[in-house]
């Protein structure tokens, strides 16, 4: 089982706090996006764009599967929440959901290549924020606000972390 695990929508801030929490707490950070692209040989977007997003979304469960093996801190991707099977795997984690107001998300998303927001981010991100909110609810422990320092989220996270750990 993992230590603690974050979702939430892109430029929430998962994969930098995943990192800086498990260096505070002396772990590892796994990121399902680097596992699915071990998994795949293809950079995420890449093969979201050439196989689709149910082959996408059924390398991504086998991704947080593994990353959850371990005694460690998971970032997520975004749209981890949208499958029941990913939503099964998070019932019994110790799981954070981050969020930030849109424009910081849109902020730290910048230009990035993100299929799923398409060319209007602003547009994308108020879409998977309309479609997904329910489900980050629903295997979220709790939700916690990512904007502001890093060094001042990552206590607010962790302090968070331990309120609702079981």
């Amino acid at each position: 089982m993992a230590r603690l695990v974050l979702v939430g929508l892109p430029g929430s801030g998962k994969s930098t706090l995943a990192r800086a929490i498990a260096a505070t707490w002396d772990s590892v950070a796994v990121d399902t996006d680097d596992v699915l692209e071990d998994l795949v040989g293809l950079p995420v977007a890449q093969f979201l764009r050439e196989r689709g997003e149910v082959a996408f979304r059924d390398r991504e469960l086998m991704a947080l599967r593994t990353a959850l093996l371990g005694d460690v801190v998971v970032a997520t991707g975004a749209g981890v929440v949208t499958t029941p099977g990913g939503r099964a795997l998070l019932e019994d984690q110790c799981t954070l959901w981050l969020d930030s107001d849109d424009e910081t998300l849109l902020t730290r998303v910048g230009e990035g290549d993100r299929p799923l927001l398409g060319a209007d981010h602003r547009a994308g991100l108020a879409e998977l924020r309309a479609r997904r909110e329910a489900w980050y609810a629903e295997v979220a422990r709790a939700r916690v606000d990512t904007t502001g320092p890093l060094d001042e989220v990552a206590a607010r996270v962790m302090e968070r972390a331990r309120s609702v750990a079981t």
